[in-house]
Formats: C-alpha cells, sequence, structure tokens
C-alpha cells in the first residue's frame, strides 16, 4: 500500500442524476484513487468537508468497450467510486449547489 495524502484519495464529486437522488438520504459519491481503502477515504472526508462518516462504501467499475470509429474499438477506462454516509442533520456543501 502506497503512502498516500488526503488530498490524493478524492479525485472528483460524481454529479449523475442518481448521486445527487442520494444526497436527500445523506449519501455522497465521490471518484477516488485505486488504491484508496475505506479508511483512507473516510479520513480524507472527514478532514476535507468537517463531517461525521457513518459508512464508506466503494466498488470498481468496470472499463467499457467503445466503437472509435467505424471498425475500431477502444476501451473507456475503469475508475473507483466510494459512496460516503454521513452523519444526520450534516451536509456536504459541494453537492448543495447542484
Amino acid at each position: 500500500m502506497s503512502a498516500m495524502g488526503r488530498h490524493d484519495v478524492l479525485l472528483r464529486p460524481v454529479i449523475s442524476e442518481k448521486s445527487v437522488a442520494e444526497t436527500e438520504r445523506n449519501n455522497y459519491t465521490f471518484a477516488v484513487a485505486r488504491d484508496a481503502n475505506k479508511h483512507q477515504i473516510k479520513a480524507a472526508v472527514e478532514s476535507e468537508f468537517k463531517v461525521t462518516v457513518l459508512g464508506v462504501r466503494v466498488l470498481t467499475v468496470k472499463p467499457k468497450q467503445k466503437r472509435r470509429g467505424r471498425r475500431q474499438m477502444g476501451t473507456v477506462p475503469g475508475w473507483r467510486k466510494a459512496v460516503v454516509t454521513v452523519a444526520p442533520g450534516q451536509k456536504i456543501e459541494l453537492f448543495e449547489a447542484v
């Protein structure tokens, strides 16, 4: 396991229809580094947004094949995302602007 800083763990928030709907239930979705574990993700969210994290669920989005032209196939790279549950009454302001 590589030593990564807290700023290296969270890459970006995932803004989709499903993830925005989940914010009503205090679940926030982030794209995270491939080698980050749940403890590192929890520490990064708590220090970055000053909230209490109750749970972290992590999943890997598999790479998909896409057509690049008429005959040539390419791939969209896979990535890893984390769904973070925060304590009731707390919010992450980054998602409130959407």
